[in-house]
């Protein structure tokens, strides 16, 4: 049983929740990188940050503005999601909720021909990459596997099993490699996944053939109801060391320094310096998914810390402290979210049933016997319904 499937088990108790908190506080870590504050202003950056912060030093205010609609608009679409699975439109949600600016940050740091995986979450990264929201909710619906053509926007389909994708993802980056390309690949993917054997797997791959990709770890605390403290002795960012790569650890609530930090791996990686951990030290505001309740395993002293260094406020207080954001900025950005979650309400109640036989379709790239069987079989078993309303 993996960690990220593992059911809560047993409550924690107020002390153990925080002493838990204590630990994962990111004042408590004098490595991580920040270059905004949960009270939104620019860090002075000195020699420890400089080669991070020269990445974003040219960041103009329109891109500024640009990364909070990015923000703003994710976290409408989710909050969608999440109240049309409740209204029993969708089967199953994953909120990011929490987690857009690692998201946001890092997918805005790609290039169009660098090549994305995500888990199922990366509803923001998607964002980025071009992909229309609305088609991320069809296999949430159960209407298709997917959605959309990941060749379109090289932004792979989501993948539930965990932790595989970082192998497809060393896969294709070791290819990228010897097809002489300067592109990269970013691999994503969860604390509790980072305890996958594929993962450390696709670590000492990507190692070994100097493999052009960004391992971003979104550490969102939990793996569903276990806490990072239960999957790792280390911080996250450190197991890297041990593969012969550099690991780095980003404030994932400082969309800035998630940019700089994935741009700098990203170049890392362009350059053939191989692989880059990224952990993205963040938290998961909601549920692990709409099927998991996280009062029965964590405590809203631990939430409420965690809502003062929101992503969206802190980039929000920034603007308007510098004079790069006033009220109309915000009212239209208002009227857009209203209109995106209008429309994908509309786009989700008229998504038509599949076809029941498609299941059978694109099992073997060339037919098969057994599948011909079996498709015959459920054909006369649909077929027999209707002969009973001829009675």
């Amino acid at each position: 049983m993996t960690v990220e499937s593992t059911a809560a088990r047993e409550p924690r108790t107020r002390a153990t929740a925080k002493r838990a908190t204590a630990r994962r506080t990111p004042g408590g870590e004098p490595d991580l990188i920040q270059l905004l504050t949960p009270e939104g202003k620019r860090v002075k950056p000195g020699k420890a940050l400089a080669e991070y912060a020269a990445y974003v030093e040219d960041v103009t205010p329109e891109e500024l503005r640009g990364l909070y609609r990015d923000m703003l608009l994710t976290r409408r679409f989710d909050a969608e999601a999440t109240a049309l699975q409740r209204q029993g439109e969708l089967g199953l949600w994953a909120s990011l909720l929490g987690q857009e600016a690692a998201q946001i940050g890092s997918g805005r740091a790609t290039r169009p021909d660098d090549y994305v995986f995500p888990t199922y979450r990366e509803h923001g990264v998607a964002w980025t990459r071009g992909v229309d929201p609305t088609l991320l909710l069809g296999m949430f619906r159960g209407v298709n596997n997917g959605g959309w053509d990941p060749s379109s926007n090289n932004f792979h389909l989501y993948t539930i099993v965990i932790g595989s994708q970082t192998l497809h993802a060393t896969g294709y980056a070791m290819g990228v490699a010897k097809d002489g390309a300067d592109s990269a690949v970013v691999a994503y993917f969860g604390d509790g996944a980072s305890s996958q054997g594929d993962v450390a797997e696709s670590f000492t791959f990507a190692a070994v053939y100097n493999a052009p990709v960004v391992f971003f770890c979104q550490n969102n605390q939990w793996a569903i109801s276990e806490p990072t403290e239960r999957q790792t002795r280390v911080p996250l960012y450190q197991r890297a060391q041990g593969y012969g790569f550099p690991g780095v650890r980003v404030d994932g609530n400082d969309v800035l320094a998630c940019l700089a930090v994935t741009r700098w791996a990203l170049d890392r990686a362009r350059r053939g310096e191989g692989p880059t951990l990224v952990e993205a030290f963040t938290y998961r505001m909601g549920a692990h998914t709409t099927s998991d309740d996280p009062t029965r395993y964590r405590h809203d002293e631990e939430r409420v810390a965690w809502e003062a260094k929101d992503p969206i406020a802190r980039l929000r207080t920034h603007l308007e402290a510098r004079g790069h954001a006033d009220e109309s900025f915000f009212a239209e950005l208002d009227a857009e979210s209203e209109a995106l979650g209008k429309r994908v309400r509309e786009v989700v109640r008229s998504m038509p049933d599949p076809d029941p036989l498609a299941t059978f379709e694109h099992v073997y790239a060339d037919g098969h016997a057994l599948v011909d069987e079996e498709r015959a079989q459920f054909t006369a078993y649909q077929a027999s319904f209707a002969d009973e309303e001829d009675k």
